[in-house]
């Protein structure tokens, strides 16, 4: 009997330039959805003929309501090695294994640049002067400049000292915070460490590279938002539940802030009605931090490695 595959949130009609999939059995039916499924009913009722479903990071929940509708599910891959989106304790209670793939090692780096990109994109008015220049018009916007300013860092981990990093390069002073950032940790990353209310009074750029957990949801809200400068950007690349949506879009509209480059949002994809679309003074990208060739084909290889294993009865990259 051929084994069923659903392929999830393939929006760019990709998942199979990148990876082997002729390495399955031939009588293998992989079926790619190039569309986002946000209604659970909706999306019970089209995977439920299928014993293995490759999901794209956490842009798909799989909540127990969701696992238990689905009984002929067996094999859960995603990429990357964790997913909030996921019940796991629920998955392993139901016999379904899931399974997990590396990242490529430039996938880190990959968030770093686009963090920059922002950046350098708000503070140099890049897309604003593009539209202008395209419709006949010339010299529009003052850059602000970022040597001699200071970046705030939410979080001081991997990505977020290989942003400051790059901080450096522009000679930029750089601060950090985190619940549990030391000093030791911060000036062996060569930045200093404040209390939260200094960072987001101080900084010219602020940058959150923290987790989402129950801690961090809604850590920067309109109290953390109202400290900043008037003349202040907020980027954030790494979850959307993070920040206070709509504070933020508040502080937006009113010239609260100079302006916020989001790659992350509470809610992906975004709805064509959704209020980002209109909002000013930001640079918008759909979640593309990690949106690269090399990592696309680790995620991608590794998903067909997964199936082979599960397959062969000795499933590997187990997360339940």
């Amino acid at each position: 009997m051929s084994v069923r595959i659903a392929v999830l949130d393939d929006y760019q009609h990709v998942a199979r330039e990148y990876a082997d999939w002729s390495a399955l059995p031939a009588d293998a039916e992989i079926t790619a959805f190039d569309e986002h499924i946000a209604d659970e009913s909706e999306l019970v009722r089209r995977l439920e003929p299928f014993e293995v479903v490759a999901a794209m990071r956490e842009r798909t929940p799989f909540p127990r309501r969701v696992l238990e509708a689905l009984p002929k599910l067996k094999l859960l891959v995603t990429t990357g090695m964790s997913n909030a989106s996921i019940d796991m304790e629920a998955a392993g209670r139901l016999g379904i294994t899931v399974s997990g793939t590396g990242n490529s090692s430039s996938s880190p780096a990959a968030t770093t640049e686009l963090t920059w990109g922002l950046i350098l994109a708000l503070t140099r008015a890049v897309p604003a002067e593009d539209r202008r220049i395209r419709e006949g018009g010339w010299q529009h916007t003052i850059g602000m400049g970022l040597s001699g300013r200071t970046l705030g860092l939410v979080g001081l981990g991997r990505l977020g000292t290989q942003v400051a990093n790059l901080g450096r390069a522009f000679g930029m002073d750089t601060i950090a915070w985190s619940q549990h950032l030391t000093a030791e940790t911060a000036e062996a990353a060569g930045v200093k460490a404040v209390g939260k209310r200094e960072l987001f009074a101080t900084a010219d750029v602020i940058s959150i590279h923290v987790r989402l957990s129950d801690r961090t949801r809604g850590l920067v809200g309109a109290e953390e938002i109202g400290l900043m400068s008037r003349d202040a950007y907020l980027v954030n690349t790494s979850r959307g539940p993070i920040v206070d949506e709509a504070a933020l879009r508040d502080a937006l509209w009113r010239g609260r802030i100079a302006g916020a480059g989001i790659d992350v949002f509470e809610r992906e994809p975004l709805p064509a009605d959704d209020p980002w679309r209109s909002v000013p003074r930001t640079v918008l990208t759909p979640h593309i931090g990690y949106v690269t060739a090399p990592t696309y084909e680790t995620f991608y290889t590794e998903t067909v490695e997964d199936i082979l294993a599960h397959l062969a009865g000795a499933p590997v990259r187990v997360l339940n």
